[in-house]
């Protein structure tokens, strides 16, 4: 879960790096504008990526506790 979370968060934030340098949505031209249902899922679905990532954060490290 966290690895698929964290590859939608660095899609989504590839995504917002298009969009301040060049002005291009990918996911709007993927799905056909930012407004389709399809573009607004992947939206949420990267937003609620984005809120488990932080969870990461919070939690030891695996290799930490192994010692």
């Amino acid at each position: 879960m966290d690895k698929t979370a964290l590859t939608l968060l660095i899609i989504g934030g590839l995504n917002w790096g298009l969009m301040g340098i060049f002005q291009f949505d990918a996911v709007a031209w993927l799905f056909g504008g930012s407004g389709t249902i399809l573009s607004r899922l992947v939206y949420i679905v990267i937003a609620l990526s984005a809120c488990w990532c932080i969870s990461l954060l919070f939690r030891k490290n695996a290799i930490a506790e192994e010692m």
